[in-house]
């Protein structure tokens, strides 16, 4: 079976599972770039990010955003080796710290929505507009425990500002065109995670909630961040195109070489979302949200936010 034809296969090939199905297959990858790659620092770091999601890294408290969670951070983590493995298959060139240096961005690279443990006061959605900024301190901090030096952690924060959607890379400074090239593939494959999870059209809920302490956006409501994210998938589109690059065709090379598959799954995946999304939104009379069953979100948003507050639609 063409595996494009079914939805339930693309999710299947792109299942992120458990924490653990993500490590082992980035390792794997890795060994296909390299039968002799050192991945000893790769589960240090897999293990920190755990650790800082879940509430326990000294100095910091447990993600509490539902959107930017750990889940979006190890679906990035495992796009990102992908799109580096798609990259090597056509013949670019990086050394083995670089890849470290960017994997390690990968999983990093949305800690700045993690609260430090004095920070008590409404949740990490209210750093929303700096969380880059965030992250790279974080990294500029911490960095050395992950074996990363001087050189890597200044490379490392260059690729991390590339998920930046209000940075124009293009006019950026890099360290080296291997680190900008990787900078591009981190943003790439941090928007690309996003819009193929199978839950992103559930997660949207919580954007909305993120976006709105931040203070950020126009969304009116739960319904209308839906309705406006119609838009967002040509701003996607387009950013893919220019800013990056279009180095979202290695991820097809990738696929082809693991499965022998000639697609890029991601895209097949934001594909069938959007589709999805025009047709909810064009069912007369009817609140979308009644149509988004993955993951049993909806109910659990209504349950933490609408308490007795009516949503307008």
């Amino acid at each position: 079976m063409d595996p494009t034809t079914n939805a339930k296969d693309i999710y299947r090939l792109l299942a992120v599972g458990s924490a653990e199905d993500v490590l082992s297959e980035v390792l794997e990858i890795l060994k296909r770039i390299s039968s002799d790659f050192n991945t000893e620092p790769i589960p240090i770091v897999f293990g920190a990010a755990q650790r800082i999601y879940g509430g326990n890294f000294p100095g910091y408290r447990a993600c509490n955003t539902g959107y930017h969670d750990l889940r979006h951070a190890i679906e990035a983590f495992l796009a990102m080796s992908r799109l580096i493995h798609g990259a090597v298959l056509d013949n670019e060139s990086f050394s083995e710290r670089q890849i470290i240096t960017a994997l390690v961005a990968a999983i990093l690279h949305d800690v700045g929505y993690i609260q430090e443990e004095n920070d008590t006061r409404g949740t990490g959605a209210k750093h929303k507009a700096d969380h880059e900024q965030r992250s790279m301190g974080f990294l500029s901090r911490h960095g050395f425990q992950f074996g990363l030096s001087d050189e890597e952690i200044a490379a490392g924060r260059a690729i991390i500002l590339c998920t930046d959607m209000d940075t124009d890379i293009r006019t950026s400074a890099f360290p080296s065109p291997q680190i900008e090239l990787l900078g591009k593939l981190l943003g790439t494959a941090d928007l690309m995670a996003q819009l193929a999870e199978q839950t992103y059209l559930e997660k949207l809920l919580y954007l909305y909630y993120e976006c709105k302490e931040a203070g950020v956006g126009d969304y009116e409501s739960e319904v209308d961040i839906l309705r406006k994210s119609v838009n967002f998938y040509d701003v996607f589109e387009e950013r893919l195109r220019t800013t990056l690059g279009g180095v979202d065709r290695f991820m097809q090379l990738h696929f082809a070489s693991k499965w022998g598959i000639d697609q890029n799954l991601y895209h097949e995946a934001i594909n069938k979302q959007k589709t999805y999304l025009l047709n909810i939104l064009k069912i007369p009379d009817a609140d979308p949200r009644d149509y988004l069953k993955q993951g049993n979100i909806v109910k659990k948003v209504r349950e933490t936010y609408h308490k007795n507050t009516p949503q307008h639609r």
